[in-house]
């Protein structure tokens, strides 16, 4: 029987949301390049939340989009439905406002589990990943200024280590590591790999 299933995800979620502030540097991208962090240093961050949602079916699935090549930040790249915090909002208020905002993906179909420990990044955000499963019946909706495409990525394809293959980013004379994870004509990278590894590692490893 397959562990790859929202049920079982919900438990292994319940167990390890939540954790300490700093606890981002022992996961994902920051586990891969130790002085990553240094990149940080006194950089103003904006609050941001993406739902990593998973679909309760047969088969789990999780909902990422194509973002359009006319946005400011992470242009064309695969993302999970998510953006900045409204003053007063809660991470976990966000995502879901957001993913209904950017997909169409209604409210009462979502069911929160919690959230990890915010992770910064060097765009200039520091972007909490709130856990959801999904319930089915639900239509989407993509916002055409802001999601090219939506679909969706088997759960067990993203928590196998073999499919998180690993590059490098060269700028300013400086090298890092990066996960990339090619699935079906997508290239999932950046920040939204760095995520999927991190509840890898948090939940799976």
């Amino acid at each position: 029987m397959s562990i790859f299933t929202a049920s079982d995800f919900r438990l292994r979620a319940e167990r390890h949301a939540g954790g300490n502030a700093e606890d981002f540097l022992e996961y994902g991208d920051y586990r891969l390049n130790s002085r990553l962090h240094l990149g940080l240093e006194g950089m103003k961050l904006r609050d941001a939340a993406v739902l990593v949602g998973i679909v309760e079916d047969d088969e789990a699935h999780v909902i990422l989009t194509k973002r359009t090549d006319a946005l400011r930040k992470h242009s064309g790249q695969i993302a999970f439905p998510g953006g900045q915090l409204d003053p007063g909002e809660s991470a976990e208020v966000a995502a879901v406002r957001e993913a209904e905002e950017e997909i169409g993906l209604a409210r009462h179909f979502v069911d929160v589990i919690g959230a990890l420990p915010a992770i910064p990044v060097l765009s200039g955000f520091r972007i909490t990943p709130v856990l959801a499963t999904i319930r089915t019946g639900f239509t989407l909706n993509p916002s055409p200024d802001e999601v090219e495409h939506v679909f969706q990525v088997p759960l067990a394809f993203l928590m196998n280590p073999g499919n998180h293959e690993e590059d490098v980013w060269k700028t300013r004379g400086l090298s890092h590591k990066f996960y990339v994870m090619p699935y079906d004509g997508w290239r999932i990278w950046g920040i939204t790999a760095g995520i999927i590894r991190s509840v890898y590692e948090r939940l799976y490893e």
